[in-house]
């Protein structure tokens, strides 16, 4: 059938009504076959259903009589890439029977519904490319059919950039719709009572803990069986970094600086810490609730047993009065980015674990060694973050003294810091499992631990950031090439046994010229870490060492520093690994001290009063590709893909490299992460969302989170700037800067509540819910005067105590969120 499209794509409404009246005979004379315009990938009508009086009037029909059929399948229509079409046939016989709608061509498509009616997402495309359906229907004379044609094409961001704002609420695009699901405080057990949400709750191990940071959906059958697909109902594995301390209690805490702090306050704030597991179900049309009593319900805090694997189990770093043989601890504590893995299970990782720790006054019993890794990794304060270590003489506080008080290791908890650091691997489907921290992958400051691209043969590798300033970018290659079998075993933490207990740590080199090296932190290649300030020669005595102290182990082979190596996200298409470095001070990245891969120092003016703020205060993204995409390889090109930069007032030619505009500046990029290739959005062009944590340009926004659609490495080119730093000093740097970003390529997609975080990111397999977490709004108030009212702002209550949280975002139309 021909079509007469004359007023194209329209990316809004169905025009139903364009006032353009026809005479009856007109309408006759085009034989009911009418076509309506596919837009926004809402909604086509395709015919015009009329009555069968108007019908039987007519003698025109298919077959020269008065009673036969005729069908319509609809006019030939466009969408992009993830947009929700309705297919909606129409025939004008009342004998019709047996609608049915099939594809004829194109990328297959799921089609839901039935009878005349059905929808699909349209697919992910390279270019423009036609899907054909045909409509059926039978009556007396058999089989009657039409078809359409819609022509899709490549994905957009489909969506107008939310402004910058200082408003206390979770603000989204024109068309979406925010719910917000598990808060700080939420029981996820049965018979735990409401969150009050006024200091007095306890039992936070069977609650939702605070500051919740990365996340990730794990799906579940009707059954409650592990189903990778589920879009329906799932586990959100969620970690809980850290705390607003402030509004714990009823009146904040109780002597917090130095102690001695309540016991009952003091077991709260440990319980809050950690990850949980909870139960989400869409209860129908992506409308979002949880399940307190979910079978999987959990949380893994501080106090939760563990074991340790990998070639640091059993060694006398991990020996203590509570560990005697070095094979298991108790718990997570400061878990920040996460990981998963395609065998069905979590990876969360321990941040800054150091600072919980007591530890002053007892160098006289400690070596040399012991107290340049003690420095090395800043377990060296006189108090420890919260003073729980005061709180008494049960173990759960004890063990955060870490002094050498004993007649020896097994006699105290000297030992204890060496139990954190670590990437610990949960089993969110099997609660009877004991998480494993995995050794092989080293200790350090883990900002998250995100898996390559997998290749049926080739080596498993695991991307690392050691989040603090001046630190570095590690990489884990397992000894055992991948099986795809392994993804659905049923001993999952057997699996990780297999791919994540024994391999190579690597930390990179970046090369000026665009290029970079994996240095292998490997026993007898090492060389010995040389005289540091006050810290004599260290020298390495196993690989068990190297891995303990890789931070050492870095430092001697050379690796780059970088400006706080935080999320990694790998692009699943081309294999690209993407790194968010989210910012440094003048101390860290002084005016002579950049390099390629860390090029700028500049001032980035705060607030009425211009507060100088020199350094890299506003970050960047770094991205690199394996040599051969070869995820054991030992080298691998870079650029720099995004600087982030105050569109305002940052010079264009040596600060805004990336061309950022008021639609898409951002400022210390934090969270990153690529959408699933189970829906468009994660293939052909991959959607990447970008969050941040920001403290620079907090002056004109709350932090936000935007969406790109990256291109590859070395889309840009080479560029020498000039650096300005205190008192108009300036000295050059030349760097690899990716392609400027467009409007088409970055836009601003959300700005969260008052002092928030935006952390922790991820959708159902289908791509048309959209997780994100929101940590410690109104992380500047008292308890007393908070400084938000988030989440109870979002509907519109401006009173209480501010709780992190997880929100559901969701498009109307029902398409997939960002496209």
């Amino acid at each position: 059938m021909s079509s007469d499209l004359t007023r194209g794509y329209s990316d809004g409404d169905v025009d139903t009504n364009f006032t353009e009246n026809q005479h009856l005979n007109a309408i006759v004379a085009e034989r009911y076959s009418r076509r309506g315009t596919l837009i926004g990938g809402f909604k086509t009508t395709v015919a015009a259903l009329l009555g069968t009086s108007l019908l039987a009037a007519c003698s025109d029909d298919v077959f020269g009589g008065g009673g036969a059929t005729t069908v319509s399948a609809g006019d030939d229509a466009a969408t992009t890439t993830g947009h929700l079409v309705t297919l909606t046939g129409a025939a004008t016989s009342g004998t019709a029977t047996a609608p049915t709608w099939t594809q004829v061509s194109g990328p297959t498509v799921e089609l839901t519904g039935s009878g005349n009616s059905v929808s699909f997402i349209a697919p992910a495309v390279g270019a423009a490319t036609d899907l054909v359906f045909r409509f059926q229907v039978s009556d007396i004379l058999g089989a009657k059919s039409d078809e359409t044609k819609v022509t899709v094409s490549p994905a957009v961001l489909g969506f107008t950039a939310v402004p910058k704002n200082l408003n206390d609420i979770v603000t989204v695009p024109a068309g979406y719709s925010v719910t917000v699901m598990t808060r700080l405080g939420d029981p996820i057990a049965a018979g735990v009572a409401s969150y009050a949400n006024d200091g007095t709750d306890t039992n936070f191990a069977q609650r939702i803990g605070d500051h919740g940071d990365a996340l990730y959906w794990y799906g579940l059958s009707a059954t409650g069986t592990r189903d990778d697909n589920s879009s329906t109902r799932g586990l959100m594995v969620q970690n809980h970094e850290n705390l607003n301390i402030q509004y714990l209690h009823p009146n904040g805490p109780t002597n917090v600086a130095s102690g001695p702090r309540p016991a009952a306050e003091a077991t709260k704030e440990i319980e809050a810490h950690g990850v949980s597991v909870t139960e989400y179900r869409d209860t129908g049309n992506r409308t979002w609730t949880w399940a307190q009593d979910g079978a999987f319900n959990r949380r893994i805090t501080p106090n939760t047993p563990i074991v340790f694997n990998g070639p640091v189990r059993g060694s006398d770093f991990l020996k203590t009065v509570a560990s005697t043989d070095g094979t298991s601890g108790r718990g997570t504590i400061n878990n920040c980015s996460n990981g998963h893995t395609l065998w069905g299970t979590n990876l969360t990782c321990e941040e800054n674990w150091a600072g919980y720790f007591l530890r002053s006054g007892d160098d006289a019993a400690r070596t040399p060694r012991e107290l340049t890794s003690l420095r090395r990794y800043g377990v060296t304060s006189s108090t420890g973050n919260y003073a729980w270590a005061s709180a008494g003489s049960d173990p759960m506080f004890r063990r955060w003294d870490a002094r050498a008080s004993g007649a020896n290791a097994l006699a105290d908890y000297r030992n204890e810091p060496n139990q954190f650091g670590w990437v610990l691997e949960i089993d969110p489907y099997d609660p009877t499992k004991a998480p494993r921290k995995r050794t092989a992958l080293g200790r350090m400051g883990h900002e998250g631990a995100w898996a390559g691209k997998l290749t049926a043969g080739k080596k498993l590798a695991v991307y690392l950031g050691d989040d603090s300033r001046r630190e570095y970018f590690y990489k884990f290659v397992s000894s055992a090439n991948w099986d795809p079998n392994d993804a659905q075993a049923t001993d999952r933490l057997a699996i990780g046994d297999k791919y994540l207990d024994s391999g190579t740590l690597y930390v990179a080199k970046f090369n000026a010229d665009g290029t970079g090296t994996w240095l292998p932190l490997v026993f007898g290649s090492v060389p010995n870490r040389p005289v540091t300030g006050s810290d004599p020669e260290y020298v390495f005595a196993s690989q068990i060492d190297i891995l303990v102290n890789a931070r050492l182990a870095a430092d001697a082979v050379g690796a780059t520093p970088m400006d706080r190596p935080e999320w990694t996200a790998t692009n699943n298409v081309t294999g690209e690994i993407y790194l968010t470095l989210t910012n440094n001070n003048a101390a860290g990245r002084p005016l002579t001290g950049t390099d390629a891969a860390n090029p700028r120092h500049y001032n980035d003016p705060r607030g009425a009063t211009n507060t100088a703020q020199f350094g890299n205060s506003n970050g960047h993204i770094i991205r690199l590709r394996e040599n051969s995409d070869d995820p054991a390889a030992t080298g691998f090109a870079w650029d720099i893909y995004l600087f982030g930069a105050d569109s305002a007032d940052s010079d264009p030619n040596n600060v805004n490299l990336s061309g950022l505009t008021a639609d898409n500046d951002f400022s210390s990029p934090d969270g990153l992460w690529f959408s699933r290739t189970q829906n468009p959005a994660g293939l052909v062009k991959p959607l990447l969302w970008i969050q941040t944590d920001d403290g620079a340009f907090t002056d004109r926004t709350n932090n936000q989170m935007l969406a790109a659609l990256p291109g590859t490495v070395g889309d840009g080119g080479v560029k020498t700037i000039t650096n300005v730093g205190t008192g108009g000093a300036t000295a050059t740097q030349a760097t690899r800067v990716g392609a400027a970003a467009t409007a088409a390529t970055l836009k601003r997609f959300l700005v969260g509540p008052k002092e928030c975080e935006l952390t922790g990111v991820d959708s159902t397999p289908d791509g048309r819910t959209l997780f994100v977490g929101i940590q410690h709004p109104g992380e500047n108030g008292t308890a007393t005067a908070p400084s938000s009212n988030w989440p109870q702002s979002q509907g519109g209550t401006t009173s209480g105590r501010p709780r992190s949280a997880i929100v559901a975002i969701t498009r109307n139309d029902g398409g997939v969120v960002g496209l």
